[in-house]
């Protein structure tokens, strides 16, 4: 009889095991999906002079370069952009790991002066506190730390990102808007890493500080229909100064223009007003200013920098943390341009 109680309590507690696992395996799974844990402070007592040494290098590349900022800005979302903040983007190609995230064909014209700023950053940190700072949050405080200083909005910066694993070219197409997209298409890549269309709208507007070659609007000033060789919505004036400006860009791709004409040095809502004068570099910002679901955004930032500014601030910091990394899937690497092993 105690034999046969043992074995019936040993099936309620067997059953008990079997039920208890059911309800926690899916939470524990969840649980293991979530970010890891970022803070104001993650560098506190690691490296207390992160922000001044960071601070100190950032002033003196945007002084010897002004357009540092626009180039730190975009090299930021292209990486956030595809498969989360992860510094994938500054790895270089290698015979190991064949064709970065770097060399793919939208990443090629990234603008060197901000591979050079990391480069600077990440060894004067590594020199004070080996091994410590991740080069997506030296990335990512950058990019903030420059809209700040050209004029734009603050915004906390929770640290603590590691470095990626993984930087190959064949993951980006299909993860960063291209000039010729459809507002549709463009709006559903946004929708699909969990961003609004109006948090698509606030985030363009770092165009104020950006540039864009020749060959990424060409076709709306030399050939843009067999009727029409300008794009009718460009301002006319504008039209001509770009024909002028490009006329050499086949034969000298690095020629560029700044998206905002009238402040290219200043982060402000001086493109949004550009935008309603015609005066969009890009097909696919000018059409912001035309389709129904964009267009009261561009019209509320045009009217409202604060409005502007404080949705800015917002997406930039929801853009920060997007698919972090943690120390299960990512590294803090020695150097940014290749991974430890």
């Amino acid at each position: 009889m105690a034999e046969l109680l043992s074995s019936i309590n040993m099936m309620k507690i067997n059953k008990f095991s079997v039920v208890l696992v059911t309800i926690l395996l899916p939470l524990l799974v969840v649980q293991s999906k979530r970010p890891p844990p970022l803070t104001k402070d993650y560098y506190k007592k690691s490296c207390p002079r992160f922000d001044d040494i960071l601070n100190g290098i950032i002033t003196t590349k945007q002084a010897e370069t002004p357009t540092t900022a626009a180039a730190v800005v975009r090299v930021f979302f292209h990486d956030c952009m595809v498969d989360g903040c992860d510094g994938s983007t500054l790895v270089a190609s290698n015979h190991l790991h064949g064709k970065a995230e770097r060399d793919a064909d939208i990443n090629l014209s990234l603008p060197g002066d901000a591979f050079d700023l990391v480069t600077r950053a990440k060894t004067a940190l590594e020199l004070e506190c080996p091994g410590i700072v991740s080069c997506t949050d030296i990335l990512a405080t950058s990019a903030r730390n420059l809209i700040t200083m050209t004029g734009g909005p603050f915004y906390e910066i929770p640290l603590g990102r590691k470095d990626g694993l993984v930087s190959q070219a064949s993951r980006v197409l299909g993860n960063l808007a291209l000039p010729n997209m459809t507002m549709t298409h463009i709006i559903d890549m946004f929708k699909i890493k969990g961003f609004t269309v109006q948090e698509m709208v606030a985030l363009v507007g770092a165009h104020t500080i950006g540039f864009s070659h020749c060959s990424e609007f060409s076709n709306r000033i030399f050939h843009y229909s067999k009727t029409q060789p300008v794009d009718p919505k460009l301002n006319p004036k504008y039209a001509e100064g770009l024909k002028k400006l490009c006329a050499n860009y086949t034969k000298d791709p690095t020629m560029a223009a700044f998206n905002d004409v009238m402040t290219p040095g200043k982060f402000d809502n001086m493109y949004y007003k550009n935008l309603q004068r015609g005066l969009g570099l890009l097909a696919s910002d000018q059409a912001m200013a035309e389709d129904p679901r964009t267009k009261p955004t561009v019209d509320l930032y045009a009217a409202n920098e604060t409005a502007f500014f404080n949705d800015f601030a917002k997406a930039m910091l929801k853009v920060s943390i997007y698919k972090v990394r943690s120390d299960k899937d990512g590294e803090v690497r020695h150097r940014c341009d290749s991974f430890n092993k």
